[in-house]
């Protein structure tokens, strides 16, 4: 289900006010000049909005979205989707609110059970006690990150980060881009579990992989090595992108939003 944001066409209505005959002078225009300069001028800037992220649960089983923000004042968010096998949940990005961006990443959480703010609990992703929203930082975990910056023309940045462990393949991917950037998909549908070293591999109680996770976030490993030889446009440590030639890090300027896939290791 995607949400279209309503507050778009209040703010075209405002910037044309802003532009007509009667709001008195334009922004930059010489005193005295009449509108007739405004066909050369350059486009005014576009009004920020706050951006949708749309989750895509192809796993095949239940997840719990998560979510946690960067300390600079970002916004946690109250609320977010549990969804079904098959099942899509849409949230808005708060960037235009105080501070003016929003930092953060989501993640799919699995194998929760327990009794929402007493003792529920997850298997992968675990933070916290309830099953709407996240109380405490994720447990190692995939990760769909996101820079949405209402100062920075090149906002919004995203990236997949299989950083700290990998539990099922991540894709982004902008939603009506018009421009401004690369506005690639990122990540990768490819379960990369199988090709999980030995010495980092987690499985469910049934035997069946669950998680794989890195033995250093922080240095190339023969886990980093993996992820970079099957999935390139996904970090697989924390300085990859400091890397020639790295894919990991991309932005889309214009667009309405994103749709996060978690995809199934089946």
């Amino acid at each position: 289900m995607r949400k279209i944001l309503t507050a778009v066409a209040a703010m075209a209505a405002a910037v044309l006010v802003a532009l007509s005959p009667n709001s008195g002078t334009s922004a930059g225009a010489a005193p005295g000049t009449g509108a007739e300069t405004l066909s050369g001028a350059a486009p005014a800037a576009a009004a920020a909005v706050d951006h949708t992220v749309t989750f895509v649960n192809d796993t095949g089983k239940k997840v719990w979205i998560g979510s946690d923000v960067n300390a600079d004042g970002s916004r946690q968010f109250a609320t977010l989707p549990i969804l079904e096998p098959g099942e899509s949940g849409t949230v808005t990005i708060p960037e235009t609110a105080d501070p003016g961006h929003w930092r953060g990443k989501f993640f799919a959480r699995q194998g929760c059970t327990g009794t929402p703010g007493s003792t529920f609990h997850c298997q992968v992703g675990d933070c916290g006690r309830f099953a709407d929203h996240c109380e405490t930082a994720e447990q190692p975990t995939s990760l769909a990150e996101f820079n949405f910056d209402t100062r920075d023309t090149l906002a919004p940045w995203y990236n997949v980060s299989y950083v700290n462990a990998f539990s099922q393949p991540v894709t982004i991917a902008p939603d009506n881009a018009t421009g401004g950037g690369g506005c690639d998909t990122m990540g990768c549908s490819q379960n990369l579990l199988p090709l999980c070293p030995p010495d980092n591999l987690t499985r469910w109680p049934d035997g069946t992989p669950m998680l794989c996770t890195s033995p250093d976030r922080d240095a190339k490993t023969p886990y980093s090595d993996m992820i970079a030889a099957h999935c390139p446009k996904a970090y697989g440590w924390s300085k990859q992108d400091q890397e020639p030639g790295n894919q990991v890090m991309q932005q889309c300027g214009r667009c309405s939003g994103f749709t996060v896939t978690f995809h199934s290791v089946v």
